[in-house]
């Protein structure tokens, strides 16, 4: 029960820079099934701080099954909570040397928007790797700027949307994010798009331009992304799921109106909110989607022992 006290103060302090979180973990009760499913997952491991005879902090990681990520641990959204952050640099030099002498050297962590904390993780040897943002839906509808459509994707536009679905990935390949994730082909792509293209879970958007389409966004419930639940998904809102822009047509707003295209759906949806990430070595997303008016809720850090 403690450890479930001290994320629903996190979550508390956390809310009180970031309201649009859920209010729900601020109760103690929800916050321990939290942790205890942190616990509960497979291959868990960590530490406990102990002062004065009470528990004030705990640090849980778990691997996950993926060669994209390495020989890992994660700490994930219920992973971490202590009442003075200098102490999460200890709570991490018991935790990691079990991590590290099972060859989980490539170790991530969620961090929620707290100065002191984010610190005590940048002072630990971790960098930012990927932001989590929300926004309040807009009051008016955002107008399109002049000489660019924007409108809802029809069968004739898989094509280009296939072709679409390989631009993000690739741009990430390249400096400075030298991502490892895997790019899909286009044969993949197309397949893709012939069976979804009809989902209603999920509102596609195209940009046309001279009777071009240039770019694509995505649209759905924040309940589509494993990414964003529990502590980090606020109530009732949507999620800006994917955009790309051609690189060729890139400069002339259609990324930034393809975001605020999501934006009026999800108003028009009902949503209060809309969450969406990006990786912060991402020149393009990392500029433009804070311009948009989203702001960071939790850092995604990263540390690679031994280099």
């Amino acid at each position: 029960m403690v450890a479930g006290r001290l994320l629903a103060e996190r979550q508390s302090r956390h809310r009180m820079k970031h309201p649009l979180l859920p209010a729900d973990y601020e109760d103690p009760r929800l916050a321990l099934v939290e942790v205890t499913a942190a616990w509960e997952t497979e291959g868990t491991s960590g530490a406990v701080l102990v002062e004065d005879g009470e528990v004030t902090g705990y640090l849980l990681g778990a691997p996950k099954p993926s060669a994209v990520w390495g020989a890992n641990v994660w700490v994930e959204q219920a992973g971490q909570a202590v009442r003075d952050p200098e102490m999460m640099r200890d709570l991490y030099a018991v935790a990691a040397a079990k991590w590290v002498a099972g060859g989980r050297t490539a170790q991530y962590v969620l961090v929620p928007d707290e100065v002191e904390l984010v610190d005590a993780w940048f002072r630990l040897g971790f960098g930012a790797q990927h932001a989590h943002a929300v926004r309040p839906v807009p009051v008016e509808p955002i107008a399109m700027p002049d000489g660019l459509i924007v409108r809802r994707a029809e069968r004739g536009d898989i094509a280009v949307l296939a072709e679409l679905d390989l631009v993000l990935p690739r741009h990430q390949a390249l400096a400075p994010v030298f991502s490892a994730g895997e790019v899909p082909t286009l044969e993949e792509a197309l397949a893709d798009w012939e069976e979804s293209i009809d989902d209603r879970d999920y509102a596609t958007f195209v940009a046309e331009r001279n009777g071009q389409v240039i770019g694509c966004s995505i649209g759905c419930s924040i309940e589509k992304s494993s990414a964003h639940s529990r502590l980090a998904q606020p109530d009732n809102a949507g999620f800006l799921a994917y955009a790309a822009v051609l690189p060729e047509a890139r400069g002339n707003g259609a990324g930034r109106a393809l975001g605020d295209s999501v934006l009026n759906w999800a108003a028009d949806i009902g949503y209060e909110s809309v969450v969406t990430d990006w990786r912060v070595t991402n020149l393009l997303s990392s500029r433009a989607w804070p311009r948009l008016g989203f702001v960071q809720t939790f850092h995604r850090m990263h540390r690679m022992i031994g280099y």
